[in-house]
Parts: C-alpha cells; structure tokens; sequence
C-alpha cells in the first residue's frame, strides 16, 4: 500500500508539516507507520481522515470536537461526506447571491439619477446575522440607529457615494499624519471634518462623539477597519477625536 511520508502529504492536502505535526501531538491524526528514523508515514485511511478533518474545519468546527466526531462509535465516512456536501452546497448558494448582491450594488452605486434600493445591499447575509447587528448598534445608540437608518433611506446614490468618499478621503490623509501629535492643527481639521461626516448620518452630541472614539478601540471590528489602512489608525483616530471634543 502506497504511503506518503509527512512532507508529501503536507504538499499533497496543501497544509504545513507543523500542522500534522501538531495533530499528531494531539492525537487527532496518527501516522500509520514510523520509520527506525522515526520519520512519520501515512496510508490510506490516515489520508481519509485528514480530509474529513479539514471538511469539518471548513464548517469551523473546533479540533477537539472534530476528533470526538471522527472517533465516536458508528462514524461513517460515507454519510459524513453526504452531510460535507449538502453543507457546502448551501455555501456555494450563499456565495451566489452574495456575488449577485455586489454586482447589484455596483450597478446601484453607478447608477446615481436613482435612490439606493438597501434592502438588495443585503440579500444573502443571514437574518439571524443582520438582527443581530442590528440590535447591538440599537443597545448602544438607541434612537441614533433608527436615525441613521431614515437618513439613508433619503440619500442619493451620489450622495451616499460620495459620504463613502470624504471617509476614505480622511483616513488617508490621517495616515500621512500619524507622524504627529493629535492635537496638531492638520489633524484636528480632519477630525473636524470626520466629525462632519458623523452628524450625516445621524445627530451627533459631543458625548456620543467621544464613545464612538472609545469604541473604536473597544470593539476589534472598528479597529480591524481602520488599521487595514495603517495599522495604529484606529488608536491614532480614537486619541484625535476626544481631543477634539476637548476642545468643543
């Protein structure tokens, strides 16, 4: 029977000689076979394995739970590899409409004689998902959302374009100002404008200005946003934005 040595199957399944290293300190994926070198050999069943491990992960399942899954009395490969498919059949549905719901915000946002239709901006994320959002930003902003919300449903497409514009616009010019101090006159003009931008899309208090600049550290999605233009953005901006509200 054919056996692959760890560096093959590593190149083979496309994941790192550390990873199966790593399953098999765990007792996850055990080689079939150890040499008197005690280099690590795997066989058929071992290859098996590996891909119901990364099926699974794929629906992120941890690995600890994978490997109840695969060692439970009764698995079966065959039905698990049923439940595999129909799984990601409903991803690559999902995938579909998420990729129709692009192409139909970009006709949208080009098209701009017309009033964004928002409902379509959405289609293909989960119900479950958007309620969910939707609930935490109305925890935190109370009536702000619901604000926001009738603004939106106001805006152009060129005016909502261009709101989408004049952010992008001052993140980057805040990153070619990091280098100085927040409280500096270029960067508290962005701000200012930053500010600007904030109060069309709702009605902005300096108080409420000061816990979106909290949160834009507390909550690691805001921070994930802006540090993708430079990381330190996001705490660069925070700093900025309650210095500004100082000087109110």
């Amino acid at each position: 029977m054919e056996k692959f040595s760890v560096n093959q199957l590593a190149k083979l399944a496309g994941v790192s000689v550390r990873t199966l290293h790593h399953y098999d300190e765990i007792g996850l994926l055990k080689p079939s076979l150890r040499g008197e070198n005690k280099y690590r050999f795997y066989g058929k069943n071992e290859l098996v394995r590996l891909q119901q491990i990364l099926l699974y992960k794929e629906l992120d399942i941890p690995l600890i739970q994978i490997g109840e899954i695969l060692d439970a009395p009764g698995f079966d490969v065959m039905s698990a590899l049923q439940q595999h498919k129909l799984a990601l059949e409903k991803q690559v549905n999902k995938v579909k409409q998420l990729l129709l719901t692009i192409d139909n915000t970009i006709v949208q946002l080009k098209n701009k004689t017309e009033k964004m239709n928002y409902e379509d901006m959405y289609k293909g994320f989960s119900k479950e998902q958007a309620e969910a959002y939707e609930k935490e930003a109305t925890e935190r902003w109370g009536d702000a959302v619901k604000e926001s919300k009738e603004r939106m449903k106001q805006m152009s497409k060129a005016e909502w374009e261009a709101l989408m514009q004049e952010g992008e616009h001052i993140n980057r010019e805040l990153v070619s100002l990091m280098h100085l101090p927040v409280s500096d006159d270029a960067v508290q003009a962005l701000v200012k404008r930053h500010f600007g931008m904030t109060g069309k899309h709702y009605t902005v208090t300096p108080e409420m200005y000061k816990g979106l600049a909290e949160m834009y550290l507390a909550d690691e999605r805001f921070t994930v946003y802006y540090d993708k233009h430079k990381p330190g953005l996001a705490a660069f901006l925070s700093k900025a934005m309650i210095e500004f509200v100082k000087q109110l």
